[in-house]
């Protein structure tokens, strides 16, 4: 219990650093220290009270009776729940680093409403993680969506404001639909407490409606295709460490939401639910990583990339689901690896993306790439950092994002290979997507790279650059070896994610490593050695060099240097390939699907509705004062008028009117 303790502990720090914060509001610069304090305090006991959870297995349970019959206050914290506080925590650790000195830009602003709604923010995902009632989770979950509208609009501009409009019309939407699957949830069992539901045995057709109304809810909070418009709007209009937090793990909020309901409420028991999940996630990765490669903003193209890892982990999801539903331990336990995995994965590389994107923003000022350029000798380690967060999210060996993406093409591989012919044909084409995913995150990443770091400065601010102060720079070098560690390492690190896999399917024993190998359950599939990797692949580099060192012969012992020579002509930055120019090729020949993104935006639609709503409400404002006030005034007025003509200012009247009312009481009492 003492881990329960300390984790309710952790959720009472990040309120009371929303209150000092709200506190402190005129001395900003106090403010922004306490947020930044109590947020590693409370991230720190986060982690503490996380790791003893995951390792042991055990759930841990606390009830308390509410308020009212329905809203007994109950907590359950298990494997899962304690794997998505460490995430939380891990991240917000890095993000409270980073805001020591990025939230001073800030300063005047209403800093102190920043650290005052990041920390409620928090404080409302760790609670919403382990709550274990349907009203409560309601609660933590507005708390959340609402905490995180107002960072959206933090800067209070057109485009932030229109983009937060958008968040909060589409989280409420969701919300709506997570409230119709709950409801269901009631009716059937008359409790709102999750064990009700997980002990109940509802009919196949209402326990689909209730998954379905889930997953929409749920797929709007993680930005599944199509309610991903508000994402890629929503947060570059957040503040960078926010916009981190919302990234790496707000959107697994929604992703939790539909393991819980589907997998451990429901308990995964019909085939097309994996099947739609799966479906979902491939269109989403395809379409997230094209949108994202056509972006010249950087966090723009880094929200769409968002859009595309959760696809990748919904389609390990979808993938572990099928193999609840059909009885298959391997593929079930495989599949959820792969998908907690990458959203592990994901909150690192992502948090490292977005906190390195605000450090080229703070010193540069900009997030449009044509104006960036040749950061990478005046913002060297930095530049490294951002390089290695790349590197991972394109699942390059041998950093993390490798791993996590094996282990979901082992679990596609295995999907072939079953007897069900819809389900041999979804593994192959699965595979197909993710691969053709993996090839445009390379080519996305190579853009957002090569155009913010490499060749020349195409602006006075990148050209002036400097590099990041040090907490900024301490938090993505932090994340940067974070990835390489959840790499190089996933021989230790794969078996306990396995056991919080296992954990959703009865504790089944898959085997997952063996010594410094990870396998996908069986050696006879498929083996790899990350360590072996490594080194082979930090040795590959000086082959070159040692060749050449053994064949130069009687070459000149150096090269001259000097200006870059362009075909007779004096290099000017002008002839550098700009954003636009590498991307126009594959808009080009993916036009259609670029015109599907302005059809699946919602945003004009709601736009329309909210002007006709606004017209309609004038034009029945117009009828209601004709029809209903001004008779009802006018009338007052006539009545008054008669009162008045009562009223003759003579004494003797007066005492008439008395000695009539009590006349007519008498009889009245008689």
């Amino acid at each position: 219990m003492f881990s329960l303790f300390l984790l309710l502990i952790a959720v009472l720090i990040f309120a009371i650093g929303a209150v000092l914060a709200l506190l402190f509001r005129r001395s900003e610069r106090i403010s922004i220290c306490f947020s930044g304090v109590v947020g590693v305090i409370g991230s720190i006991a986060g982690l503490v009270a996380a790791v003893p959870v995951m390792l042991t297995g055990k759930a841990l349970t606390l009830a308390v009776a509410g308020p009212f019959p329905f809203a007994r206050f109950t907590v359950r914290m298990d494997s899962l729940a304690a794997f998505m506080v460490l995430i939380i925590s891990a991240l917000m650790l890095m993000a409270s680093v980073y805001s020591f000195s990025y939230v001073r830009e800030y300063d005047g602003r209403g800093a102190w409403s920043m650290g005052f709604f990041t920390n409620l923010f928090v404080a409302s995902m760790l609670a919403l993680m382990v709550i274990d009632n349907a009203f409560y989770f309601l609660v933590f979950f507005e708390v959340m969506s609402l905490s995180s509208y107002f960072l959206v609009i933090f800067d209070q501009e057109k485009e932030s404001i229109d983009a937060g409009f958008l968040y909060f019309l589409i989280a409420h939407a969701g919300s709506i639909l997570i409230m119709g699957s709950f409801f269901i949830f009631w009716w059937e069992t008359g409790s709102l407490d999750f064990d009700a539901v997980r002990a109940a045995h509802l009919s196949a057709p209402l326990a689909s409606v209730a998954f379905v109304l889930a997953f929409l809810g749920f797929g709007a909070k993680a930005g599944i295709v199509p309610l991903h418009s508000w994402l890629p709007r929503a947060h570059p209009a957040a503040p960078s460490h926010a916009s981190a937090l919302m990234s790496g793990v707000m959107v697994k909020v929604g992703v939790f939401g539909i393991i819980k309901v589907g997998v451990d409420l429901l308990h995964a028991t019909t085939v097309w639910w994996g099947l739609l999940v799966l479906a979902i996630g491939a269109i989403s990765a395809v379409l997230g990583v094209l949108y994202a490669l056509a972006e010249q903003d950087i966090k723009r193209l880094l929200a769409y990339s968002t859009v595309e890892n959760v696809g990748i982990i919904l389609i390990g999801v979808g993938a572990g689901m099928i193999g609840m539903a059909t009885g298959q331990p391997l593929l079930a336990v495989v599949g959820m690896l792969g998908a907690l995995y990458h959203t592990l994965n994901h909150a690192m590389f992502k948090g490292l993306l977005f906190l390195g994107a605000g450090s080229i923003i703070y010193r540069a000022h900009t997030r449009n790439m044509e104006e960036l350029g040749g950061l990478t000798k005046s913002m060297p380690y930095t530049g490294l950092a951002f390089l290695t967060g790349a590197m991972a999210i394109c699942a390059l060996p041998p950093l993390n994002g490798f791993v996590s993406e094996w282990y979901t093409y082992q679990a596609l591989f295995a999907m072939g290979t079953q007897g069900q012919p819809l389900i041999h044909f979804a593994g192959p084409l699965a595979i197909v997507m993710l691969a053709l995913t993996g090839a445009l995150a390379l080519a996305c990443f190579v853009k957002l790279y090569g155009m913010c770091f490499s060749g020349t400065s195409r602006s006075e601010h990148a050209a002036h650059a400097t590099e990041a102060p040090a907490p900024m720079l301490l938090a993505v070098v932090l994340l940067a070896l974070a990835c390489v560690a959840l790499g190089v390492g996933a021989h230790w690190i794969a078996p306990t994610i396995a056991s919080v896999a296992a954990s959703l399917y009865g504790n089944v024993a898959v085997q997952v490593t063996q010594g410094s190998l990870i396998i996908p359950g069986s050696a006879s599939q498929s083996v790899l050695s990350m360590p072996l990797l490594t080194v082979l692949l930090v040795a590959l580099p000086f082959v070159p060099a040692l060749m050449g060192i053994l064949m130069k012969g009687t070459r000149l012992p150096h090269r001259h240097q000097g200006d870059p020579w362009a075909c007779g002509y004096i290099h000017d930055s002008r002839m550098a390939i700009s954003p636009t120019g590498f991307s126009q090729p594959l808009r080009f020949m993916m036009a259609p699907l670029f015109r599907l993104r302005e059809i699946l935006n919602p945003s004009r639609q709601l736009n329309k509705c909210l002007h006709s709503s606004v017209k309609a409400a004038t034009r029945s404002e117009a009828v209601v004062d004709t029809c209903i006030i001004s008779p009802l005034v006018q009338a007052a007025h006539r009545l008054g008028n008669g009162i008045q003509r009562l009223q003759h200012g003579d004494f003797r009247m007066y005492c008439l009117y008395v000695v009539v009312a009590l006349l007519v009481l008498l009889l009245v009492t008689v």
